[in-house]
């Protein structure tokens, strides 16, 4: 049985709405049934659609994970910043980019094959990239900067791993 929703004010219900809706389309956009992306995501349809339908008694958890699994990832941004920097938390880190440029990092753009060459991929979308299509990597080709920039992706979002 759900737990019993918090009380919100109208804005905060509506950009829960607002993120339900904008999975829901990610899901159809990928053409993922309901069913497969719940169970990607570790949990039963339902929970899926009342996370779709912008439910605040799901667990923020769980509204993750749905978007884990739908290769999404949650981003904080603090109100009244126009502008998104990239940021770490370590000093001796350096921050990844906002975007990365396919056209910048040549196994990158040749594992997007089916996006245009000019187009900007997040951090998270990328490290996907690289994990899903390892195999089709040519580490002899990859430049430099290629490297450390896997080399930060996988520090800094895959837990010092690839899943490869």
């Amino acid at each position: 049985m759900p737990a019993a929703a918090p009380t919100l004010h109208p804005p905060l219900v509506a950009e829960l709405s607002t993120l339900g809706q904008q999975l829901r389309l990610r899901r159809k956009a990928l053409r993922i049934s309901a069913v497969d992306a719940a169970e990607a995501a570790g949990m039963s349809r339902a929970t899926l659609h009342r996370i779709e339908s912008g439910e605040p008694s799901v667990t923020m958890g769980a509204y993750v994970s749905a978007m884990h699994a739908l290769g999404l990832a949650l981003v904080l941004d603090l109100p009244g910043n126009a502008k998104h920097e990239a940021v770490s938390d370590r000093p001796d880190v350096a921050a990844l980019p906002m975007h990365i440029a396919l056209a910048e990092y040549p196994e990158l753009k040749r594992l997007a094959w089916q996006r245009h060459p000019t187009d900007a991929l997040t951090p998270e979308e990328a490290l996907s990239l690289y994990e899903r299509n390892w195999r089709h990597v040519d580490l002899q080709a990859m430049p430099a900067h290629e490297r450390e920039l896997v080399d930060r992706l996988r520090d800094q979002l895959g837990g010092g791993r690839l899943l490869v």
